[in-house]
């Protein structure tokens, strides 16, 4: 059987005017911001927190992954559809795709096949340039530290050695990971080391999606630590005179953007955070936009439950009182596979025993969410290589659990293939309400918020501090900044900080390399193993199989 590419699912879908799915939301023309027929900024005003507390949140995470992902978006969507089919009037909340993975091995992030939001060449391709607007906003700050080294009237003593903030660009560029700036003389700055990180992997992203408002905002930006002084005297964006600049040209990316679903249903996209090296949600303001609106929304977080779901729940969640009602842990037959020692040739060929050993690592995941408090429920996402009997395994043995695992087929039916997931969310809504609690206080030391981290959901024995992850935690305390919350770095091919460890692995320690500040977005980064924040292309990019015609018809996307 022939199935059609995503794209052109997409191409073949004709869309309403955006206008017309603002009016789903009872939002008047007159508030869009209009940018073409098929998508707009909306504006802060419509956030109502009262509406907020009323409505219900789920979260759409997953178990951990095989390098092509599961499919969390692509569930979240189908979902969606699947809830307004029922009667749910219901929104879906996702991040805004990055061209690294576009252009690289993951692909972009719309959804898949009949489960998809659109225009999705617009979407996976700069979208409304809120992503060059954080890039332009993180590198004018560069920019004016390096201004200010060469400067003679205004120098304020900065030690160049000590500069942490670094450029960035929306791209896997390896290359671009550690160079040398302000080389051929003096005219050219001072020389010193830098490096780039990719866009989602900025600060100022991750500020962007902790804002509640544009004054907050625009205090975080000032809030950003660069370095310290030759007598040791830390640095900010605002002692640069920076935020409100950076603010400047962030006023539209600061606003969340609506499209729509296959299905016509009321999307909205904002921020774009990666999970393994960043906090992996959507902006505060779009799911608070989101909540406003609708009566249920549904949202997403990156890769596996123990980084996408942990943080938007331990910090997100935690920060802006957000309370989920249900979390949606997608598994795949082919991920269990994986986890169960099938090797990537054989992720498509049905193995019951591999399925059965498998299951341990969505077992710890379903585990983990409910040391939160809350329900899960399975999402099975259909391909079309699973076995019945596969399929059963995992129904019987959720159930052995107390938790409904029910088979989404939203990828070849949309929402006619999630009604029954759909169901079984609203009956935890309705049924199973429970108030969500974090795991961890903010105000707790350091060390500790890491260890819950690493002992309650990697399943680590415990933690180890390499020697710069000690002199950062001194650091750390001495700027005062120990009630931050801490965002993991870490492979998403693990449990662990080891990707080699697949499955549930046990006996093992976690180590912290070094720990980076975010004191705008209020969280710690401690790095675990070899993470980088700048990815590199595979051999083989996806963007060799991409192309163009003469009136503009892109084929290839996915």
């Amino acid at each position: 059987m022939t199935y059609l590419s995503d794209i052109e699912i997409a191409q073949k879908t004709e869309l309403l005017h955006i206008k017309n799915i603002a009016e789903k939301l009872d939002v008047k023309e007159d508030d869009l911001e209009m940018y073409g027929k098929y998508k707009a900024k909306l504006p802060l005003h419509l956030i109502d927190e009262k509406k907020i507390k009323q409505n219900n949140l789920i979260l759409v995470t997953a178990l951990t992954p095989t390098p092509a992902g599961e499919g969390k978006t692509t569930v979240s969507i189908g979902l969606t559809e699947g809830l307004n089919k029922i009667g749910k009037q219901t929104t879906v909340v996702l991040r805004e795709p990055s061209l690294g993975p576009v252009f690289g091995i993951k692909g972009g992030a719309a959804g898949g096949g009949y489960s998809q939001v659109v225009p999705m060449e617009d979407i996976n391709l700069h979208f409304t340039g809120d992503f060059n607007a954080i890039e332009k906003a993180n590198n004018l700050l560069a920019a004016l530290i390096d201004n200010n080294l060469q400067s003679k009237t205004n120098n304020l003593g900065l030690d160049g050695r000590t500069i942490a903030w670094k450029r960035v660009i929306d791209m896997n560029d390896r290359a671009l990971r550690q160079i040398t700036i302000g080389l051929g003389g003096t005219a050219n700055g001072i020389p010193r080391e830098d490096g780039f990180n990719i866009t989602p992997a900025s600060e100022v992203m991750a500020i962007l999606c902790m804002a509640n408002n544009f004054s907050d905002l625009k205090k975080r930006l000032g809030d950003i630590f660069v370095g310290f002084t030759f007598d040791k005297k830390p640095i900010f964006a605002r002692d640069l005179k920076a935020e409100n600049a950076m603010a400047i040209l962030l006023k539209d990316a600061i606003k969340p953007n609506l499209v729509q679903t296959l299905e016509k249903n009321p999307a909205i996209i904002h921020g774009g955070p990666f999970a393994n090296i960043a906090q992996g949600t959507n902006t505060i303001i779009a799911t608070k936009m989101g909540l406003s609106l609708s009566n249920y929304v549904v949202t997403e977080a990156g890769f596996g439950a123990d980084l996408g779901a942990e943080k938007f729940l331990n910090i997100k969640s935690a920060y802006a009182g957000l309370n989920p009602k249900c979390v949606v842990l997608v598994a795949t037959i082919r991920a269990l596979r994986h986890h169960g020692g099938s090797p990537s040739d054989e992720y498509n060929t049905p193995n019951i025993e591999r399925v059965k050993k498998g299951f341990e690592n969505l077992e710890k995941h379903i585990e983990n969410i409910r040391k939160f408090n809350i329900e899960p429920v399975v999402a099975i996402n259909a391909f079309t290589n699973d076995s019945e009997e596969e399929i059963q395994f995992i129904i019987d043995q959720c159930t052995s659990l107390g938790v409904q695992a029910v088979l989404s087929e939203g990828w070849a039916t949309g929402g006619n293939g999630t009604q029954n997931l759909a169901k079984a969310v609203v009956d935890v809504v309705e049924n199973k309400a429970t108030q969500f609690k974090p795991l961890y206080d903010w105000k707790s030391p350091v060390k500790e918020k890491i260890e819950i981290i690493a002992k309650e959901v990697y399943g680590a024995d415990g933690v180890d501090y390499d020697k710069k992850a000690e002199l950062n935690l001194r650091r750390i305390d001495r700027l005062g900044f120990n009630d931050f919350a801490v965002c993991m770095a870490k492979t998403q091919k693990s449990f662990s900080d080891n990707d080699k460890l697949i499955g549930k692995p046990t006996g093992f320690r976690v180590t912290v390399r070094e720990i980076e500040i975010a004191a705008g977005a209020q969280f710690i980064i401690p790095i675990l193993g070899k993470m980088m924040r700048m990815p590199g292309l595979p051999a083989i990019p996806a963007s060799e199989n991409m192309d163009i015609d003469e009136n503009g018809v892109i084929s290839g996307l996915s």
